[in-house]
C-alpha cells in the first residue's frame, strides 16, 4: 500500500510537526542552540541511533549529527552512508538501524512496503543533477548533448541508484542518450572518478559540485529541471531508540536542519 507523504518546509510546519511528538520546548540558550535542538533533547538524551542516508547526504548529516549528540548529552549517531539502493536491499535483507533517508521517493516507498518504517515519511529536501569536469573543464563541455563528443568519458550512477534515474529522466527529456564509460553505485563515486582524473565528466548532484569545491567545475544544464529528486526520511518500525530516532528527524526537518541543507545547496520539498 501506498503512504501519503507529507511536505515539511521550515518555520510553522516543522513547528508543528514537532509539537505532537515533542515537549519542553525553549529559548535559545547561550550557546546559540534553538528551541526545537532543546525539545529534540528532552526527548531523546542518551539515545544512540543508527541512521542509513543516501551518499549525497553525508556532509550535511554529518554536521547534524554533530548538533544532535550536543544537543542530547550521551547520545550518540551513526551513520551508514551508501547509495539509497543499496541501503534499502540491505534494510530489506534484516539490516539493523533506526532512521532511513533516501535520495529519491522510489526507494524509500520500497522499504515503507516492505512495512520497514514506523508511520509515515516525510519529505525534507530537493536535489537536481549538474555536469562536473575537471578544473577548468579542458573539455568545453557546456551542454547535456557535449557529453556525447567521441573521445569523451563520462561516468554516471547506475539506472537503480537515484541520481542513475534522474540522469535517465534527462536523457528522455534531451533525446540524447549517453554511454558512460562506467556506472556507479553511488554519487561520490562518480564524482571520485572524475576528481581523480579517470573521467572528463559526470553527473552529480548540485551539493556534491558544490561540496567539491575548486576540485571540480559545475556545469548546470536546463534539462536538469525534469529530473528533481525529492529526499524522504522516516522513522524504521525494528528501531530500539524510537523517541531518539524522531528526535533527528525533527532535527532534519526544522529550522536548524533545513538551514544546514540550504547552505550545503538542498533545496525544499
Amino acid at each position: 500500500m501506498k503512504m501519503s507523504w507529507r511536505r515539511v518546509t521550515t518555520g510553522a510546519a516543522a513547528a508543528a510537526l514537532g509539537l505532537g511528538l515533542l515537549t519542553g520546548c525553549g529559548s535559545s540558550d547561550d550557546s546559540g542552540t534553538s528551541g526545537s535542538a532543546e525539545s529534540t533533547s528532552a526527548a531523546a538524551s542518551g539515545g544512540d541511533i543508527t541512521v542509513f542516508a543516501a551518499a549525497s547526504l553525508k556532509s550535511t548529516f554529518t554536521e547534524l549529527g554533530e548538533m544532535f549528540e550536543t544537543a542530547n548529552p550521551g547520545s550518540h549517531v551513526e551513520f551508514s552512508f551508501a547509495g539509497s539502493s543499496d541501503l534499502a536491499a540491505q534494510l530489506d535483507q534484516g539490516a539493523t538501524a533506526d532512521v532511513f533517508a533516501s535520495a529519491d521517493t522510489n526507494n524509500m516507498t520500497k522499504v515503507v512496503d516492505a512495512g520497514l518504517v514506523q508511520g509515515a515519511p516525510v519529505n525534507f529536501a530537493t536535489n537536481t543533477l549538474t555536469i562536473v569536469t575537471a578544473p577548468g573543464n579542458p573539455k568545453g563541455i557546456t551542454s547535456f548533448a557535449d557529453l556525447n563528443r567521441e573521445g569523451t568519458l563520462v561516468v554516471t550512477c547506475a539506472p537503480q541508484v537515484p541520481c542513475g534515474a534522474a540522469t535517465q529522466k534527462v536523457e528522455t527529456a534531451s533525446g540524447v542518450d549517453l554511454t558512460p564509460v562506467s556506472e556507479e553505485s553511488s554519487v561520490t563515486d562518480v564524482l571520485n572518478k572524475v576528481t581523480a582524473g579517470q573521467a572528463d565528466a559526470g553527473l552529480v548532484y548540485v551539493t556534491d559540485a558544490a561540496g567539491a569545491g575548486d576540485k571540480v567545475t559545475a556545469v548546470p544544464f536546463p534539462e536538469a529541471a525534469q529530473a528533481v529528486n525529492t529526499y524522504p526520511i522516516a522513522a524504521l518500525s525494528a528501531s530500539k531508540q524510537p523517541e531518539a530516532a524522531q528526535g533527528f528527524i525533527d532535527l532534519v526537518t526544522g529550522p536548524e536542519g533545513q538551514a544546514v541543507l540550504a547552505k550545503a545547496g538542498f533545496a525544499q520539498p
